[in-house]
């Protein structure tokens, strides 16, 4: 198995769930961070948002994003409003996130055209594992990964 291949395995064991990431953003003059739930799915994150949030409002300008998660990672991505939780091109992603999230029907009004799935493409990130042990420089671009161990050289 690749590194990359190890290193998904290990996101999708983590982030596979309900989980905490912080995402940070511009306004193009100051740079804001928030916590939020999220999904990890096939090398990108997905929140069930707002479209008027300012959080979406930031991503519509400039849609480079950082998050960190609580369990270990690190990275950068590309932020994509899907639209409409209902439209029928993200019923798959939308079935994932109420499964995920036992809080989804309590948080969300589906019927406001402006709840949205925000998807996070992931571009690149640092995933740790063994407290540092390990580590994962991801190239989800081109879906490689070098290894450092016990603090050592990337291979």
């Amino acid at each position: 198995m690749s590194y990359y291949e190890n290193a998904i395995n290990i996101m999708s064991e983590r982030f596979g769930k309900d989980s905490l990431i912080a995402i940070a953003t511009t306004d193009g003059e100051r740079m804001h961070n928030r916590m939020v739930d999220a999904l990890f799915v096939d090398g990108a994150f997905y929140v069930s948002t707002y479209a008027l949030s300012n959080k979406m409002k930031q991503v519509e300008a400039n849609p480079e994003v950082a998050i960190c998660a609580v369990d270990w990672f690190t990275g950068h991505g590309i932020a994509k409003n899907l639209g409409w939780v209902l439209k029928p091109e993200n019923a798959d992603i939308r079935t994932k996130l109420r499964e995920a999230f036992e809080w989804y029907d309590h948080a969300n009004n589906e019927q406001d055209e402006n709840c949205c799935i925000l998807e996070i493409r992931l571009t690149d990130g640092m995933l740790i594992k063994d407290h540092h042990a390990i580590r994962y420089q991801v190239d989800f671009n081109n879906k490689s990964a070098l290894l450092s161990e016990n603090w050592g050289e990337f291979k």
